[in-house]
């Protein structure tokens, strides 16, 4: 089993466009798509971002055996569900993995994978240039949802909390105030652990 290298933070800390930046930096390292039930948003494809689903889809996935971790979150929209899912992509993973979730998600990756091969990369920003980037981001939306925006914000404080960031080994922090130099310092502990 090769190494996972698990990118994660709260909502609007800059994660999806690291994760992207890397990816184009180091395009040996391959990817595992998660699963998700949400809607798609403008300007995302599917089997890129996420595989997007149905709700029924994902229960025959899991009466299957193939759902590693799933997690739903009541959203202003109903809910939406979140998924690893046992595909056959990390038997076709060679080199190293670059992963995208939560800290819920990386913590049951860990159990099912090995401590040893799951690595987290903890992406954080401050709070208020955090909110001030969902407004921006959900501006560009077709239909905004500022509400989903705020819950969103407020749920991220529990689910990242600082007990919670200690009790799954996150001490390591990247700060994306300056995305180059956060950037810098991820793909230089990714390269040291390969």
């Amino acid at each position: 089993m090769k190494k996972i290298f698990y990118v994660m933070g709260k909502s609007a800390s800059g994660k999806d466009t690291v994760y992207k930046k890397i990816l184009e930096r180091m395009p040996e390292l391959e990817t595992a798509v998660l699963y998700t039930t949400r809607p798609m948003r403008d300007g995302e494809k599917n089997g890129v971002e996420y595989f997007f689903i149905t709700p029924r889809e994902l229960e025959n996935l899991n009466r299957n055996g193939k759902v590693i971790e799933c997690r739903t979150y009541e959203t202003m929209c109903g809910p939406w569900s979140y998924a690893t899912v046992d595909d056959g992509q990390f038997e076709r993973i060679s080199g190293g993995c670059l992963m995208i979730g939560t800290l819920e998600s990386y913590e049951k990756l860990r159990t099912y994978f090995g401590t040893e091969y799951v690595k987290p990369l903890y992406v954080e920003v401050d709070d208020g240039l955090r909110l001030l980037r969902a407004v921006r981001r959900e501006q560009a939306q077709t239909r905004p949802n500022y509400a989903e925006v705020c819950r969103r914000y407020l749920a991220d404080e529990k689910d990242f909390d600082e007990e919670h960031l200690k009790r799954q080994g996150i001490v390591k922090r990247y700060e994306n105030t300056d995305l180059e130099q956060c950037l810098e310092q991820i793909l230089d502990d990714i390269r040291g652990s390969l």
